[in-house]
């Protein structure tokens, strides 16, 4: 282990002792000479104080050395380093203090140049060395007394990390203890959700001390510390900005690390809708690593994964008290494959029903039996607007929004098998009419004017009739108009959800037809047909609808119109 060397300016503090010994206030006057008057003592200092977690920064092989005194034999003592971002070098060591300066000696003190020399000339015994990311410990129950030293050096890149030594560890214990199981169990497994369950720390099941638990969720790897979570999702985010070489953080401003002591309770169920804890700034934008507090729940689902990708998992006993935090063993698990979706087989020829559920999706496939030079697919949106999307032999050739009727002609070849893909509406469930065929001439649904609207001529308005007109096409159809009485506080609404355009003629009533005639004009131009529905009641609403029906047999009607006879002729 290599063994750092540095100025010891600390000894400023710590070596004027002899018979004017400097009296600092402690937590525990006994074991501790060094400790906390105000918090600029510690500050841009080489201190330790006892029991407080210090956060700090390394540049890298650029090593640090810190200190702390233990003024009698058999102490009691544990020292925690927590690298964050990167792998850390340490070493604890310890030096006998001089005889002068254990506070029980008389006379004048040492020059102080005298007691650097002494020190820093001795070669101190090693108690334990490290190296590794790992969350590491040095607890011994008897520790000599002395002037113990820490060497922390990254060798990989500047780094955060954060250091903890107590006295006192058997009644202090910051870190949350773990269960004699500390893995994380996943009990359910779904396509988009994960359940996770682990044991719940006996610091807060038996000490009742305040502890949370947090949950991070990423794609890459398992983490062994909180403070690694907050190095990898922003510097910014949950710690200070680096500092200026030379300067450390204060220890004691932990409102830039950790977790605030609040009781979030984690009533958020997905982890994209979580808040973050620490600071409350604006945060680079991540979308791999996710965290989220439920509070004091030992089971958790996890929601909006993506199907068939392989998440890891890590849990963080969290202490409110003192923000400080202990990792359970992480675990990882893949989500289940999305499910496969049957695939519809479209005969050459043939109308197919197509049924798809609200933002679901349906796929068909199409294999022309003989060679051919095109193929047409021909498709009859019922509701809303749908999406198609026509591969090739995994070649992508067409992708539409289909809205009414649409026929889309494609170049053929041999032996080619096609996969289409249709993708319903956000609004609601789609229903469709489909024909895919290598003959040129055949033609399920008729061809359909651009402006499928119903015009009433108000002006032709009477007490028994209504007058209104349509557009044709240069194609021979079939067109049929049908009426139907309705209350007067009918609705656009009403009748949007009325407008399924699939629906033909055979689904309404004999009484409701006004007629039937063909119609087309060479002239397009000039493909408007006009008619008048006689025989209906003074003052009352009808809703009217036109079919027009292609050679096939199959009907596409026109958006329905309501009117309104006069009251009074």
């Amino acid at each position: 282990m290599l063994l750092l060397r540095c100025p010891l300016p600390l000894l400023l503090l710590l070596l004027p002792l002899g018979s004017r010994p400097q009296k600092l206030p402690t937590r525990d006057e006994e074991l501790f000479q060094m400790q906390i008057r105000d918090k600029a003592f510690f500050h841009d200092s080489s201190v330790i104080p006892d029991g407080a977690e210090i956060s700090s920064y390394l540049f890298r092989d650029t090593p640090k050395r810190y200190f702390f005194v233990v003024e009698e034999d058999n102490t009691p003592l544990a020292v925690t380093v927590t690298p964050c971002d990167a792998p850390l070098e340490w070493k604890l060591s310890v030096q006998e203090l001089p005889e002068e300066a254990s506070g029980e000696g008389s006379g004048d003190p040492e020059p102080l140049e005298q007691q650097k020399q002494q020190i820093t000339n001795e070669e101190g015994t090693e108690l334990f060395s490290y190296k590794g990311n790992d969350v590491e410990y040095f607890v011994s129950s008897s520790s000599p007394s002395g002037l113990y030293q820490l060497d922390l050096l990254s060798t990989e890149k500047d780094t955060h990390f954060k250091v903890y030594a107590t006295t006192t560890p058997e009644s202090d214990q910051p870190y949350p203890e773990l269960p004699y199981d500390p893995r994380i169990d996943v009990t359910s497994l779904g396509r988009t959700t994960v359940t996770l369950a682990w044991k719940p720390s006996p610091t807060a099941s038996l000490l009742r001390q305040p502890i949370q638990y947090c949950i991070v969720i990423n794609k890459e790897h398992n983490f062994k510390s909180l403070c690694a979570v907050e190095a990898k999702l922003s510097s910014d985010d949950a710690f200070m900005t680096a500092p200026k070489p030379g300067l450390d953080f204060s220890p004691f401003d932990f409102a830039h690390f950790g977790f605030p002591a609040d009781n979030n309770s984690g009533k958020e169920r997905g982890f994209l809708k979580s808040s973050k804890f620490g600071r409350q700034t604006s945060p680079k934008p991540r979308v791999d690593l996710h965290r989220v507090c439920i509070g004091n729940k030992n089971i958790f689902t996890v929601s909006d994964l993506k199907p068939d990708t392989q998440y890891y998992f890590d849990m963080f006993a969290v202490n409110t008290n003192t923000n400080m935090s202990t990792a359970y063993v992480g675990t990882f698990a893949r989500t289940k494959e999305e499910a496969k979706q049957k695939t519809v087989e479209l005969k050459d020829g043939k109308v197919t029903d197509v049924f798809i559920k609200r933002k679901g999706a349906k796929f068909l496939r199409f294999a022309p039996v003989s060679s051919h030079q095109k193929v047409t697919f021909s498709v009859h949106s019922c509701l809303d607007a749908v999406q198609i999307q026509v591969r090739r032999d995994g070649k992508l050739l067409l992708s539409q929004s289909v809205e009414g009727v649409r026929q889309f002609q494609l170049r053929g070849k041999a032996k080619a098998k096609y996969l289409i893909r249709l993708k319903g509406s956000k609004k609601g469930a789609s229903m469709l009419k489909i024909l895919a065929t290598s003959r040129p001439n055949k033609q399920a649904f008729p061809s359909l004017p651009e402006d499928t609207r119903i015009k009433a001529f108000d002006k032709l308005r009477t007490c028994s009739s209504v007058t209104v007109a349509w557009l044709g096409t240069q194609e021979r159809n079939k067109f049929c108009i049908y009426k139907r009485e309705v209350d007067d506080n009918y609705n656009e609404e009403q009748k949007k959800r009325e407008q399924n355009q699939c629906l033909g003629p055979d689904a309404r009533k004999k009484s409701e037809k006004v007629l039937c005639k063909y119609f087309h004009s060479q002239n397009i131009q000039k493909a408007v047909t006009t008619e008048t529905i006689r025989g209906l009641q003074p003052g009352k609403s009808y809703l009217l609808d036109v079919y027009v029906i292609g050679h096939g047999g199959h009907s596409v009607k026109y958006q329905s119109k309501l009117v309104k006879t006069r009251k009074f002729c």
